[in-house]
């Protein structure tokens, strides 16, 4: 068939941020949907989102409540959200209350009064809240699943046949959906759901089905704020945009020893890990990085989760760095990332939001470590492949990233990294302490570069004022890397 002879079908936009992409590209206009999900779960509030965002005087909506909270007390509390407008009310949108024909008559003269008032607003959007209500009645008596079946049937018949978007809603469990007519005949299935773990509480989206396109596989997080729901497709930033160009540009590190060991800088577009133990100096030449892209008029953001932006800000000016400098605060913006029961999509998101603002073109996490403390238990399992999928966005827009990492060392090896993520970074920058002389000394070695030759020079180098300077290459020492050296002796 070719594309002319299709039926366009049209998609809405949900009013829902993050939403519309795990859809993949908006809702069906026309189409029969559900959303099912625990008490709790958010369903009311998508619903309510989704309608405030899309009736119109010219095309209006209806919301039927049937057997739950009355629709005073359910606008009461709905009406703290900011997506709500209190001008639609009784104006583009309107809601009926099917309690009492519910409890008084059967599932005939249920549908007798959907049918009835649909046709007398003829409503481009129509909403049933809650249809498992209705499911309960008709499994009360005789004949209840040949009842139930029917009423489905001929409320999908009559809801297509009004060429409206709709909607019902209902606190359904997984075994719904095998035994109940209604998911057959649904053309979406939109399913909310909390997990608990431990004394973390994470709310996940899942699109179980959606006719005509493909929605984005997987569960996707999502969040509840004063704005309403916030869904954070798990796939966000991989698949929005093309892989951006090598360009062959390098990016100092603001330390020019180190350029000098990584063959002229960072290649820009890179992932590069900083790993080493507490107060070895990681966030320093972080610092120092984003610092001396701001000298060069390269915006930077800098994502921590170990300290308050501006305790962060403020420590640089302790090494000549001055970011609290006022003509530098254009270009630099500093997140500051510890909610409760974070994920790594809402991360990312934030990243992106800020790079998308100020243009940036490095990034520092700061640090990983931290990131992983801060995220609830449920994503701490697939922490590599949240790693994965947030640097792979980031470098992918042309983003080179600095990340740092703390590594508990011990004095008989050097790891790179915990949970083996160091394949995940392009280049690799190791730092330690080592016992030189009965003192405490910091060593730094360039390990890996994907992207061409580097240094093989293991170098000494101090805090100072200044911030990291790196001194000149140790020798006649035999196993540095281990922390506890000897003197080479020729001969021995």
């Amino acid at each position: 068939m070719s594309e002319q002879d299709k039926v366009k079908i049209t998609r809405l936009l949900t009013g829902v941020p993050g939403l519309d992409s795990a859809l993949g590209g908006g809702l069906p206009e026309y189409s029969f949907n559900i959303i099912g999900g625990a008490p709790g779960s958010g369903k009311t509030t998508l619903a309510h989102q989704f309608m405030f965002a899309n009736a119109t005087r010219e095309r209006p909506a209806i919301y039927f409540t049937v057997l739950g909270e009355p629709a005073l007390k359910m606008l009461r509390y709905q009406q703290q959200f900011a997506f709500f407008d209190s001008d639609q009310v009784n104006d583009s949108i309107r809601f009926v209350n099917l309690s009492q024909v519910v409890l008084d008559h059967d599932l005939d003269a249920v549908l007798a009064e959907i049918v009835r008032l649909v046709e007398t607003t003829n409503p481009a959007i129509v909403i049933v809240d809650s249809f498992r209500s209705v499911v309960r009645k008709a499994q009360s008596g005789p004949n209840s699943e040949f009842e139930l079946q029917s009423f489905v049937q001929r409320l999908a018949l009559n809801l297509t046949s009004w060429q409206a978007t709709t909607f019902l809603a209902g606190e359904y469990t997984e075994v719904d959906m095998r035994d109940n007519p209604v998911f057959t005949v649904a053309d979406g299935l939109i399913w909310l759901s909390q997990s608990v773990e431990r004394n973390s509480v994470v709310r996940k989206l899942q699109v179980v089905k959606l006719r005509g396109q493909a929605p984005m596989p997987g569960l996707h997080t999502f969040r509840i704020t004063d704005a309403g729901l916030q869904v954070f497709p798990r796939t966000f930033g991989l698949s929005a945009r093309d892989p951006h160009p090598v360009s062959g540009l390098r990016l100092s590190t603001g330390v020019p020893t180190l350029d000098e060991m990584l063959g002229g800088g960072i290649p820009a577009g890179d992932s590069i890990l900083v790993s080493g133990p507490s107060g070895a100096g990681k966030s320093v030449l972080a610092t120092q990085f984003i610092a001396d892209g701001l000298k060069r008029g390269e915006p930077g953001v800098i994502a921590v989760f170990e300290e308050r932006p501006q305790e962060y800000i403020n420590r640089s000016d302790k090494f000549g760095l001055c970011l609290n400098a006022e003509e530098r605060q254009a270009d630099l913006r500093v997140i500051y990332l510890r909610p409760l029961d974070l994920s790594v999509d809402e991360t990312l998101h934030e990243i992106l939001a800020a790079v998308g603002e100020t243009g940036a073109k490095r990034v520092v996490i700061d640090s990983l470590s931290g990131f992983e403390m801060a995220l609830a238990p449920a994503f701490r399992d697939d922490f590599r492949e949240s790693l994965y999928r947030m640097i792979g966005a980031l470098t992918g827009r042309g983003v080179t990233v600095l990340s740092t990492m703390e590594i508990v060392e011990a004095f008989t090896d050097m790891r790179f990294s915990p949970h083996a993520i160091s394949f995940l970074t392009d280049d690799i920058i190791r730092v330690r302490y080592v016992e030189i002389d009965g003192q405490l000394r910091k060593i730094l070695t360039v390990v890996k570069m994907r992207g061409g030759d580097h240094s093989k020079d293991i170098r000494e180098y101090d805090i100072t004022s200044d911030g990291l300077v790196l001194g000149e290459r140790l020798v006649g020492y035999e196993g540095l890397t281990t922390g506890i050296p000897s003197k080479f002796v020729p001969g021995t």
